[in-house]
This record gives C-alpha cells, structure tokens and sequence, in this order.
C-alpha cells in the first residue's frame, strides 16, 4: 500500500458537474482529491481486504441469530423494547440485505482491523462505485496509470445483479432520503441507477413527503402504495419515530430491512469479540458498563466476559476508543494512549448514548493525512473499497475521498 502523487485530470470538475457530483468540495473543503491516489498489489486487495472482508460478514450474520436470541444483547444495544419482534422478524423472515460498508484500519502490512460496521445507511457510495472508476479509466486513457493498472470496484455490477436476483423484472421500488442534502442524494440515486440497469421501476420520494393511507400503507408523493421501499434513514432513528409503529402492518419490504439495526451499531463490536476472540481481523471491545462492572468486580458481569476482559485489559490500558454505540462521522470518539485523552471528536451530538470500549488501532500516515478503508458488502460478498483519509486521528465529515488503484 503507497500514496503516489499524480497529475489531475485537467476537466474533472466540469465531468463532476455534468454527472451532478454536486458534493465534489464540501464545507469549503475539497471532498474528492485526485492528486494522489492509494496503490494496492493485487495480493493486497484479495487476501488482506476482499477475503477478510466477505469473511467479516458471514461473522456478522452470525451476530445477528445470537443478538435475537438474548434480550440482554438487545438492551445493551439500545434496541427500543417495543421493537423487538420487528427486528427479530425480519431476520427469521429472510428481509433482504442490499450493501453495508465495513471500515479498516490497514497499512498493507498485517491484518486489517475492523473499526465499525456502516451496516444500515453508508454513504460515500456513488464516489466509490462510478466516480472513482471514471478516474481510473481517464487516467489510463491518458498514460498516467501504467497499462494493466486495475481497480478493485464491482460495486455498480454487483448492485445490479443483486437487485435482479431479488426482484422480478418491472417490479416497482422506491428510494428516499432526507431532502436537501446532496451526499444523501448521490448515495440514493447510485441505488436507483443500478435498480434501473436491473430493469426494475425506481422512485424517488423526499422522506418528508412519505404519507400514510387510511389502511395503514406508506405512499409516496403521488399517492403510490410502496411495496419495495430504500430508505437513507437510519433505523436507530426510524424505531423511535413516531412511524416506526406503523411498518409491521405496512405490507413494505425495507431495504435494508430492521435486522440491519444491530449490524449498524457499534454494540455488534464487543458481540463479535465475544463471539470470536482474538480473530485476526477484530480489535478487542467491550461495553463500557461491562468493563466498568468487571473492574469493579461486580457478579453482574458474565465470567466469560470478565475473562475476556482480563486477557485483553493490557492491550486496553495502552490505547483504546470509546464510542457510542450510536454516532455518525465519529461523533462523540474519544481515543486515550496509556490512559490520557489525545483526541476527542469536536462534534459531540451522541454523547449522551450508551458506549463501547475497544482497543486502538492507529490508522498509517501518509503525507499528514490517515486513511480508514472502507470495503463495500452487496449482498454477501465484497465487491469494492473506497478509501477516505482526514488529518484526525478521527475520520469525520470533513475527510477526502481518495481513488484508489491495483499496480500490474
């Protein structure tokens, strides 16, 4: 893995501006940034991100079936009471996934660390699956990438093939999120244009102007029953909506469906280390009112987890994060070394959510910037990455987003 200084594309935000790339600088910030770019050997990209990552998910999955099976798990994951069967339902009924974005510590050098799981609504989707790929294939065309350069990116394909295994051609779906928000926007509609290329019906529907019938189904803006509904909202957010007690009896399907609430928290953290202590890919974690308790030496806490806690509490003691189990673009992070804070996310909006402890896994450096790499799951596989990189110690929502490519 090598950050390599290259020439921009001397047009790229006139084409930025022609494909409604709207979001190409952010907060007066540069978002996209192609004068460098990450290099990856092909072993790089096959065993140390792709195989891990498809591997991940699998594990996820098996998270899932132990999480609905322990109330205790389903509290300390802050799953509103009164939802849990809808969660739990969705999983025994087999409520499709479509995509989830897992981020990764990784330098090229040893395993990729997990840090979170974007289970449920990640975006930087569009940039990765067809923004990027422009890049790569410009750059080609005009020599600056050696023939036979390649990039690890089926994102858009495999959306597509995942769309028309789970729907019949025609079939009608809706897409919705937040208004006024481009990043949103370009998330959804990267989604709508593989729904398309998969021959089904795509809408979309501001998620304000989501209206309910009086037999109790969701419509869109023009009065549409939606039966297939995508929605850039999280669930974490949805379950304590006042609508949230209307979808069991809706009859629409959600994608992602509500199982996707204990992927997307990072509560699942601490269940995968519990479940798969000392994985190559895994950072030991925790709730923190666990560690608190096992500290203690309370009888509250399990003893297998007060063992785990032991085994792993000098490799804590070093360096760990603490994390709501619900926060977006690293709110509310704090990161301690030996146990002194040494940065703390400015955006502090989740403080008051329950939190986990896990252990600090620094991201490299190149050029004063730390990169996380995020690799997409569509379905069940991993099928792309897409890489964000921040002068923090905490990736947020200021990061660039960075092209990436595999050297011949």
């Amino acid at each position: 893995m090598e950050k390599i200084v290259l020439p921009e594309r001397p047009h790229w935000r006139d084409h930025a501006k022609e494909v409604g790339f709207t979001f190409a600088d952010m907060h007066g910030e540069p978002y996209w940034d192609e004068t460098s770019a990450y290099s990856f050997t092909l072993e790089e990209i096959e065993n140390g991100l792709e195989d891990p990552a498809t591997a991940l998910h699998a594990m996820c999955r098996e998270a899932v079936d132990h999480i609905i099976g322990s109330e205790r798990l389903l509290q300390r994951l802050a799953i509103p009471e009164a939802y849990y069967d809808l969660v739990a339902d969705s999983w025994r009924q087999g409520d499709p996934e479509i995509y989830g974005r897992f981020d990764f510590a990784h330098d090229g050098n040893g395993p990729a660390k997990l840090l979170e799981y974007n289970a449920d609504t990640p975006t930087s989707l569009y940039e990765s699956a067809a923004f990027q790929w422009q890049w790569l294939e410009d750059q080609l065309a005009a020599g600056v990438l050696p023939e036979g350069a390649d990039q690890f990116n089926g994102i858009h394909e495999a959306l597509v093939a995942r769309f028309r295994d789970l729907f019949e051609e025609d079939s009608d779906l809706h897409f919705t999120a937040v208004a006024g928000n481009p990043e949103d926007y370009g998330t959804v509609e990267a989604m709508g244009w593989a729904a398309r290329e998969a021959g089904l019906g795509a809408h979309y529907c501001d998620l304000d102007r989501i209206a309910l019938s009086e037999d109790g189904h969701f419509l869109d803006d023009e009065d549409r029953r939606m039966a297939v509904l995508f929605k850039l909202y999280p669930w974490e957010d949805l379950l304590r909506d006042d609508y949230a007690g209307h979808v069991a009896g809706s009859g629409c399907l959600f994608l992602e469906p509500a199982w996707k609430a204990l992927l997307s928290n990072k509560g699942l953290l601490p269940v995968l280390w519990q479940m798969f202590e000392g994985h190559p890919n895994l950072l030991p974690a925790f709730f923190e009112q666990d560690v608190a308790e096992a500290m203690a030496g309370r009888g509250s806490v399990s003893a297998d987890v007060a063992e785990a806690f032991g085994r792993a509490e000098a490799a804590l003691s070093a360096g760990h994060v603490r994390k709501p189990i619900l926060s977006r673009e690293g709110a509310s992070v704090e990161i301690f070394e030996a146990g002194n804070l040494v940065e703390r996310a400015e955006n502090t909006e989740y403080a008051e959510h329950p939190r986990i402890i896990q252990a600090y896994a620094p991201l490299p450096q190149f050029d004063g910037f730390r990169p996380v790499i995020g690799a997409w799951i569509i379905g069940e596989t991993c099928a792309g990455i897409g890489i964000r990189e921040d002068r923090s110690r905490i990736t947020q929502d200021l990061s660039r987003f960075k092209p990436h490519f595999i050297a011949p």
